[in-house]
């Protein structure tokens, strides 16, 4: 039996998703027209033998996150919980504190995702390839793949023995160049992890105790990637599974339009089912597209490629829409055009007006790179190019354009605007 346990973090965390983590919790984003780790929860289905997917993080209770909760049992009919931390833990932290929970029923092993990243899951491929490797049955497995050397900084990274796939070194975010390879953040992990974070938690306690920071003490904090995989590594307990496969992490609204375009195309051979068609009586569709069924599209409208239009949308006569996300209840009137942009839960676009973004893809001519989570200011104070977010509940009036900007929720806008933010 095994188990899976994604890492959600809290509401202290996705700060650079701002304002669309102002609304939900940013692990419940809809890419692809389903939450961010609806799609790891899937993954967990290649797997019969995963029972059981506990979800651990520091958000309230909400009512978004209980409906997750009890809609994603019915659909995917699997077990999932959700295991609330009193305080930040770190990445490490939540799986020490809840270990019983992890443990109960006796799994042989469990996988652990970072809740913020977009990936198509090789679970069973790794699976494999951890009950193959000779470790005694108390190694662990982490997924890694390339990134260019300059992007590799930003990640943590890692040195294998590349004939027994052993982790020989690790660090994270290095400052200077250390591997091509980076962690995915996707784990497999034996019982015999809790020893080793046992370990440091006891560690912690002791320095605190002993002459540590008493007013802000840290003793409870811990971090998977330092505190846990650079001691592993080099121990012949520490393996690594190299993926090809497409990944992605999500931490800026601009990465959740590349998600969005990454899982579409994995719906091509996962869920044909879920893209929109060419037909007599529908919208003219170019190349991947998702619309709710409870969405309304005029016959006229052109979408694609990479679209997701979501719950309740409605999409007017003659509207264009391209590489964006039209999120729940959103109203595109007459021949507005929508492009690089995400357009907010139930705001509204009027006739002729133009929302467009600027596009924040990897370089295509290396096979390896990945996107930038770039800051919202450059060096003099000004506004990076980025794509254009439209918060919940914003009106957009007719004959306007809307250029890289992000406007937050509840603004009705009177005028043109072009790299500004609108508080």
């Amino acid at each position: 039996m095994l188990k899976a346990v994604i890492l959600i973090g809290g509401p202290q965390k996705g700060t650079r998703f701002r304002p669309l983590s102002l609304e939900l919790p940013k692990p419940l984003f809809p890419v692809a027209g389903f939450p961010i780790i609806y799609h790891h929860i899937e993954a967990c289905l290649k797997l019969p033998d995963i029972k059981e997917v506990l979800l651990i993080g520091a958000y309230q209770p909400s009512e978004a996150l209980n409906r997750f909760i009890s809609t994603t049992q019915r659909e995917l009919n699997i077990s999932l919980r959700y295991l609330q931390e009193y305080t930040t833990l770190g990445t490490a932290g939540g799986l020490y504190h809840f270990r019983d929970q992890i443990l109960a029923g006796k799994p042989e092993g469990f996988f652990v995702f970072n809740g913020d990243i977009c990936c198509d899951f090789p679970m069973v491929e790794m699976w494999n390839f951890h009950r193959q490797v000779e470790g005694n049955g108390k190694h662990f497995t982490m997924l890694a793949t390339q990134a260019t050397r300059k992007q590799s900084l930003q990640y943590g990274c890692l040195v294998e023995n590349e004939e027994t796939h052993e982790v020989l070194h690790y660090v994270e975010k290095p400052q200077t160049f250390v591997s091509s390879s980076i962690n995915c953040g996707v784990y497999i992990f034996t019982p015999e992890i809790f020893t080793h974070i046992g370990a440091v938690f006891l560690q912690n306690q002791a320095d605190v105790f002993n002459g540590g920071d008493y007013i802000n003490p840290v003793r409870d904090c811990i971090r998977l990637e330092q505190d846990i995989l650079s001691p592993l590594a080099g121990t012949k307990k520490l393996f690594v599974f190299q993926s090809t496969r497409f990944w992605s992490q999500i931490k800026s609204a601009g990465s959740a339009i590349y998600a969005n375009r990454l899982y579409l195309s994995l719906f091509r051979s996962t869920h044909p089912e879920r893209l929109a068609r060419n037909n007599d009586n529908g919208p003219k569709i170019i190349g991947d597209v998702f619309i709710h069924p409870t969405a309304r599209v005029d016959s006229t409208a052109t979408l694609g490629p990479n679209v997701t239009v979501g719950a309740g949308a409605t999409v007017g006569p003659g509207v264009r829409i391209k590489e964006s996300l039209i999120l729940e209840g959103a109203l595109l009137q007459d021949h507005s055009c929508i492009l690089h942009s995400i357009i907010g839960w139930n705001s509204s676009v009027g006739a002729w007006s133009r929302v467009e973004g600027t596009a924040n893809d990897p370089n295509p001519n290396d096979k390896h790179a990945k996107i930038d989570s770039s800051t919202l200011f450059n060096e003099e104070g000004k506004l990076n190019p980025s794509i254009t977010i439209l918060g919940r509940s914003v009106a957009i009036p007719t004959e306007v354009i809307i250029l890289n900007s992000i406007v937050l929720p509840h603004k009705d806008l009177a005028y043109s605007i072009k790299n500004q933010i609108l508080l």
